[in-house]
């Protein structure tokens, strides 16, 4: 009969993929670097099974490796999790969250008290990530992505936003719709790896305005976040999602110049892993942010 790996081994292996070095995992687990060398060998040598390649003084881990790890992370987070409410310290959930940089850096941090209030405190790990994400990796809970990228995964559509030409109440009163292309515009890229965000040209030629070579002159931002601080310092006219601009439309630092919104090709989507859908803080997180999604992209401020 096979011996199965000891504790100590697993978490020697844990720390050290985790982190990404056998002598940071021997810090953290207050061993020696050559100790935590030893117990991975001998739980690779129960296992049968190779866990991390060995290049000169660096390791890499196997495919077997990346698929122990984030089981492993898990249960023993459980595991602290367990020791600390039987010892006596209040439980606090723990809740990964991935959203884009653009969403991180404003608009759901400035949202999370909302959540805090009413659902108790949670350690909550809020990361502004470019797509694709590593679920498993950083075991990611919950990710609200524009696009449907991670059909691997339980995936649902949200909602469905526009883009709308927003600017500083100040540049507004100079605004026509024949010479808004005579302005300051603004443009927004997600870069090569990212979705084809709308444009200006996209913008005129469904407002029936021919803007010539204007359309393509102005400032530009790689982040919609970017953009929009832009358009409130009274740099230019951009084009703004309503779950960004809406708060600054209704408390006036914003106005829309015109009317003309255009509708965005895809909806903002929620990925759970199976892993994460069964917890009760992801549950009550997915009911919250898609309400507050919900709540911004119906603003009446962009009405």
């Amino acid at each position: 009969m096979a011996v199965p790996p000891s504790l100590k081994g697993l978490q020697a292996f844990e720390a050290a993929a985790r982190i990404g070095s056998f002598a940071a995992a021997a810090e953290e687990l207050s061993v020696s670097a050559a100790a935590v060398s030893q117990l991975i060998r001998t739980v690779e040598e129960q296992m049968g099974r190779k866990l991390f390649h060995r290049v000169n003084r660096r390791v890499v881990l196997t495919e077997a490796g990346v698929e122990m790890l984030p089981r492993l992370t898990m249960a023993f987070q459980e595991i602290g999790s367990v020791a600390r409410q039987l010892g006596g310290d209040t439980f606090r959930p723990r809740l990964v969250v991935s959203v884009s940089p653009s969403m991180a850096m404003g608009w759901l941090s400035q949202r999370l008290a909302g959540f805090a209030s009413s659902h108790g405190v949670v350690d909550i790990s809020l990361r502004g990530d470019d797509d694709p994400v590593p679920f498993d990796r950083e075991l990611i809970d919950i990710r609200l992505s524009y696009g449907p990228h991670y059909r691997e995964h339980p995936t649902e559509d949200i909602v469905q936003d526009a883009v709308y030409p927003v600017c500083a109440p100040g540049l507004a009163d100079t605004i026509k719709p024949e010479g808004l292309a005579s302005l300051p515009l603004i443009h927004t890229g997600w870069g090569p790896t990212g979705a084809s965000f709308p444009s200006w040209h996209n913008w005129f030629e469904a407002a029936g305005i021919e803007p010539g070579r204007a359309a393509q002159r102005g400032l530009s931002a790689n982040s919609s976040r970017a953009a929009l601080d832009l358009a409130i310092s009274g740099l230019g006219v951009a084009l703004a999602q309503g779950i960004y601009c809406a708060a600054a439309l209704a408390d006036g630092r914003l106005v829309r110049p015109l009317a003309q919104a255009l509708e965005l090709r895809q909806p903002y989507c929620l990925t759970i892993p199976e892993r994460s859908a069964r917890r009760d803080v992801v549950a009550a997180f997915r009911l919250w942010l898609i309400d507050e999604c919900r709540r911004a992209v119906g603003s009446p401020a962009l009405r």
